[in-house]
């Protein structure tokens, strides 16, 4: 259970950055080169590495080495358990913010 926990915060660690949800985003649409990822973005190219690896970290990059070249590519799976979190939060919070409609509508 500490294991899954901390495994879920390194996604949010790692998703509460715009830069790496950018580079999730792109990845999104397939493989990609670390050169590639850091075209559209006006950090350095080791900057980039520095998110793709907090990305690594949290399980949600997956990097292969072709000759010199890197590629990497979206690992999903992660994402899976953080929307399972969230949903899980979700329904307890609508069960109260109803409960709270509930108590504010029969007592005016």
């Amino acid at each position: 259970m500490v294991e899954r926990h901390r495994r879920l915060d390194r996604v949010f660690r790692a998703l509460g950055d715009a830069t790496r949800r950018a580079i999730l985003h792109r990845l999104a649409d397939g493989e990609l080169t670390v050169s590639e990822l850091a075209a559209p973005f006006s950090i350095s190219l080791a900057a980039v590495s520095k998110h793709l690896q907090a990305l690594e970290h949290a399980g949600l990059v997956r990097r292969r080495v072709v000759g010199r070249t890197h590629r990497c590519r979206l690992n999903p799976k992660p994402l899976t358990a953080a929307d399972e979190w969230l949903r899980a939060h979700e329904a307890r919070w609508t069960r109260g913010l109803e409960a709270l409609a509930t108590l504010i509508r029969e007592n005016p």
